[in-house]
């Protein structure tokens, strides 16, 4: 029997580029992950990655994981004429598909109540996931599948979407969301090392609800948390956190895992939920 997963996690991904550029200090904190923060081995892993936003919760059931290089779509000034060095599209993670597990994932979901979960039998993995899971697994042994996010819907959509697969854990299956703590790319900018007060606000919120337990506040976070829209124009890559949060339970305590700021609104912040 697989060893139970008794934590879920959100981390922030951060720019494509982190797969090469060894100056981020997200870097060397996703290098650690076996050694410093978790040192379970999955049977499996299901990210949940604020790069595949879906109308209807989706999951990719294929046989083989190729990986897509999306670096595009930025619509912003500092990445609008930005071109990705070329090496990056030479990179590889050829980790396991895990049909089985994607399946597992709709049966969960459509019991919870979701009535409509769509299959994916061609969409690889987006460098959401598979540009932290090389520098966390790099071995790229642990069978890895993805499910989507829906940016049309709200938080307790995908904090319910996290507990109808709680279950997974007792299988050995590792949840990861992978976002990013703050996410407005039209308001990077270098401060010099210094942080905007709206972000420094948000994440600050962020934090101490999160800390607190106070999980039904970051729910609503679009209510309750200062700059909430500035933080996140568009919450694809929050909601993976919400995820996380509802896999993990109510009785989960959550802990910083990491913490760094790059570009001046651009937050590292990334977390793990325990629940003994």
């Amino acid at each position: 029997m697989a060893m139970a997963m008794n934590d879920t996690f959100y981390i922030t991904h951060g720019s494509p580029t982190m797969s090469i550029d060894e100056s981020l200090p997200a870097r060397p904190f996703l290098q650690s992950w076996q050694d410093k923060v978790f040192g379970q081995t999955p049977k499996a892993i299901l990210v949940i990655s604020g790069h595949w936003d879906t109308c209807f919760p989706t999951v990719n059931i294929v046989e083989c994981n190729d990986i897509i290089y999306d670096f595009y779509g930025f619509d912003d000034a500092l990445y609008e004429h930005y071109q990705f060095p070329p090496q990056m599209h030479q990179l590889k993670y050829p980790a396991p598909a895990a049909p089985d597990l994607a399946k597992k994932v709709k049966k969960l979901l459509v019991e919870a109540g979701f009535e409509r979960v769509d299959e994916d039998r061609k969409r690889g993995l987006d460098h959401g996931a598979w540009m932290p899971l090389m520098l966390m697994y790099p071995e790229a042994k642990i069978p890895v599948c993805q499910l989507s996010v829906q940016s049309k819907e709200d938080a307790t959509h995908h904090y319910k979407m996290g507990k109808a697969l709680a279950p997974l854990k007792d299988q050995g299956v590792l949840i990861l969301g992978s976002g990013a703590a703050t996410h407005n790319l039209s308001a990077l900018q270098d401060l010099g090392g210094a942080v905007a007060p709206w972000a420094a606000q948000f994440d600050s919120w962020l934090q101490d609800a999160l800390l607190q337990g106070r999980y039904e506040d970051v729910n609503q976070f679009q209510e309750k948390a200062p700059y909430a829209k500035m933080a996140h124009p568009c919450p694809d890559h929050f909601y993976p956190l919400h995820v996380a949060m509802g896999a993990a339970g109510e009785k989960a305590k959550a802990k910083l895992i990491h913490h760094s700021w790059d570009l001046g609104t651009f937050s590292y912040a990334s977390y793990q939920f325990h629940n003994s």
